[in-house]
């Protein structure tokens, strides 16, 4: 639904496998990681192509909008019973380690381990991607923008693992 982002669940998917298996969770684990980072963004299906593919700044009343995917999206995933934690990441994976993040405002390690690794990969994924407001940011851009995040935005311990990936090299699309 939203050409600029093609690809981006798939990617998110695919990186927080990566991060999860450094930091050495089991197969069975990962494999649920996968999905519920696959599904997301399911709730965008539930906001306005106008809104999406806006190529202006939104306004407050389109930020809402699009800020509504993740209650959308835990609707929709609801009676995901082979998935049960496929409604909370969609859900939280906007949320912010220091609480500032929506839609529920959760902090710390009240967020989901799963909710916490998507917010990092998702984060990473749209500042290393062509969006249509602007181009993907420089790796000297992202290195400073994900540690800028460090303790507010993202996880300390998950984002530790993620700079090692990242810098190694893991992260590469």
């Amino acid at each position: 639904k939203d050409k600029y982002t093609n690809g981006h669940s798939s990617r998110v998917s695919a990186y927080s496998v990566a991060l999860a298996k450094k930091m050495g969770w089991t197969e069975e684990e990962t494999g649920v990681l996968r999905y519920e980072a696959l599904l997301h963004d399911v709730g965008k299906i539930a906001i306005p192509d106008t809104i999406l593919n806006k190529q202006g700044k939104l306004s407050d009343m389109e930020y809402r909008v699009i800020h509504s995917h993740t209650i959308s999206g835990a609707e929709i995933l609801s009676n995901a019973t082979t998935l049960p934690g496929a409604k909370d990441v969609a859900l939280h994976h906007h949320e912010r380690y220091d609480g500032n993040g929506y839609p529920d405002h959760i902090t710390g390690t009240d967020i989901s381990h799963h909710a916490r690794i998507v917010s990092i990969m998702d984060a990473y994924d749209a500042m290393n991607s062509d969006r249509i407001y602007r181009k993907a940011l420089s790796r000297d851009e992202i290195r400073k923008e994900m540690q800028n995040g460090r303790g507010g935005q993202f996880d300390l311990d998950y984002l530790d693992v993620f700079m090692e990936l990242f810098e190694d090299g893991s992260m590469e699309k």
